[in-house]
C-alpha cells in the first residue's frame, strides 16, 4: 500500500469520525437548547395538591373520602360509585366514549380523569364546578349517574354505619353527619390523586437524557406549532377554555360551556384538556369521538392549529406526549361499612 492510499484512507476514516461527532454533539446541543425553554413553559406535577383552608386533609378525613369514593350505595341501584366512572386502576377513566349511569343510561359527554384533577382551575368539561367539593356532589345527585338525593344519600349511609366514621373525620364539629361533610372527604381523598415523577418531569428538572431524540422533536414540534400556547403549565393544560369542534361533532351536539352561562360565545367552549397521563386517558375528546392517541392529535392539528401533520410528526408528538405518564400509586379497594 503506497504513502498516498493510507494518507487517503486515514483522512478518510479521520473525517468519517470528525462528521459523526459533529451530528452527535449537534443533537446533543439542540436536546439541551430546548429543555431550558421547556421548563419556562411546563412544570413538573408537585407531589401534594393544594388545600383549602376550609377543608384540612387528615387521616381520617383521606380514609373516609376513600371509602364514600367506592361506595355503590350512594346510587340509586346501589351497584354504581363514583369509582364505577373514574376507575382508579384503570387511570381514572372507564374508557367509554360516554360515561353510563343508572340503568345503562347514557351521560352527555366522555369522563375526565380524576387523577391530578386537584390542580385543575374548574372542574367537569363545562367547568360548571369551582371545587372538587362541588364536583364530588353533582354526579350523586344526576339523574343519569348515580340518581340520588343528599337526604336519601345520608340516610343509606347512616343504615350502613358511616356515622363513626364521619365523627372521626369531623371531631370539632357537633354537626358532623352532613352531604357537605361527605364531599369534602371525597374531595380529601381525590387530593391525594396525583401522578409526578413522569420522564418529562425528569427533562424539565435538568435530565437531558430523559427524553429520547424522537421524543425531543415531538416536544419541539409541540412548542413550534402552538400547541403550548393552550397546553402548558404542570398538567399541560386545564386552566383556560377554548372553542372545539371537529368533523365528528353535529349540528346540535353538546355546546359545551353555553349550557352554563347562556352566553353566545360560550357555544362549543369547552375546558382545555390535561394532557398529563394522557396516554392512558382514551378515548379522547369530550365526546370521546377519537379512539387513538395519533387520531386526537391529527384532529387538533387540523382544527385547532390549521395544521395537516404528517405521519412521522404525529408519531414524534405521540411519543412526546407519552413521556406525560407519571407513576401510580396503588389504590386499594377500602373495607366498607356494612
Amino acid at each position: 500500500m503506497t504513502k498516498i492510499v493510507r494518507f487517503i484512507l486515514l483522512l478518510t476514516v479521520t473525517l468519517f469520525i470528525f462528521i459523526s461527532f459533529s451530528v452527535y454533539f449537534t443533537a446533543c446541543s439542540e436536546t439541551e437548547e430546548w429543555q431550558p425553554e421547556a421548563a419556562a413553559i411546563f412544570q413538573p406535577v408537585p407531589p401534594e395538591a393544594p388545600v383549602p383552608e376550609d377543608n384540612p386533609m387528615t387521616p381520617a378525613k383521606i380514609d373516609l373520602g376513600h371509602k364514600l369514593f367506592f361506595e355503590p350505595k350512594l346510587s340509586r341501584s346501589g351497584i354504581i360509585s363514583c369509582n364505577t366512572c373514574h376507575v382508579v386502576g384503570a387511570a381514572g377513566v372507564d374508557h367509554r366514549d360516554v360515561a353510563i349511569g343508572e340503568h345503562g343510561r347514557l351521560g352527555p359527554r366522555n369522563t375526565p380523569t380524576v387523577y391530578n384533577a386537584a390542580f385543575l382551575r374548574a372542574q367537569f368539561l363545562d367547568g360548571r364546578a369551582a371545587t372538587l367539593e362541588e364536583q364530588a356532589v353533582g354526579p350523586i345527585q344526576t339523574h343519569v349517574e348515580m340518581d340520588l338525593t343528599p337526604e336519601e344519600a345520608m340516610e343509606r349511609l347512616e343504615k350502613t354505619g358511616y356515622r363513626p366514621y364521619f365523627r372521626e373525620a369531623f371531631p370539632e364539629e357537633s354537626n358532623y353527619f352532613t352531604f357537605d361533610n361527605l364531599a369534602k372527604a371525597i374531595a380529601a381523598f381525590e387530593r391525594t390523586l396525583i401522578t409526578h415523577g413522569s420522564p418529562f418531569d425528569d427533562y424539565l428538572q435538568g435530565d437531558r437524557e430523559a427524553l429520547t431524540e424522537d421524543e425531543v422533536a415531538g416536544l419541539q414540534l409541540f412548542m413550534d406549532n402552538g400547541c403550548m400556547s393552550c397546553h402548558n403549565g404542570p398538567l399541560l393544560g386545564g386552566q383556560t377554555f377554548m372553542l372545539f369542534s371537529h368533523a365528528a361533532q353535529q349540528e346540535g351536539d353538546d355546546m359545551g360551556r353555553y349550557n352554563v352561562t347562556g352566553q353566545e360565545a360560550d357555544k362549543y367552549v369547552f375546558r382545555v384538556a390535561p394532557l398529563r397521563n394522557v396516554e392512558m386517558t382514551y378515548p379522547y375528546f369530550h365526546d370521546g369521538s377519537a379512539e387513538t392517541l395519533e387520531e386526537a392529535v391529527s384532529i387538533m392539528g387540523t382544527s385547532q392549529l390549521d395544521r395537516r401533520f404528517n405521519e412521522q410528526e404525529v408519531n414524534q408528538i405521540v411519543a412526546f406526549l407519552k413521556t406525560l405518564t407519571g407513576e401510580f400509586a396503588t389504590v386499594p379497594h377500602p373495607v366498607l361499612p356494612r
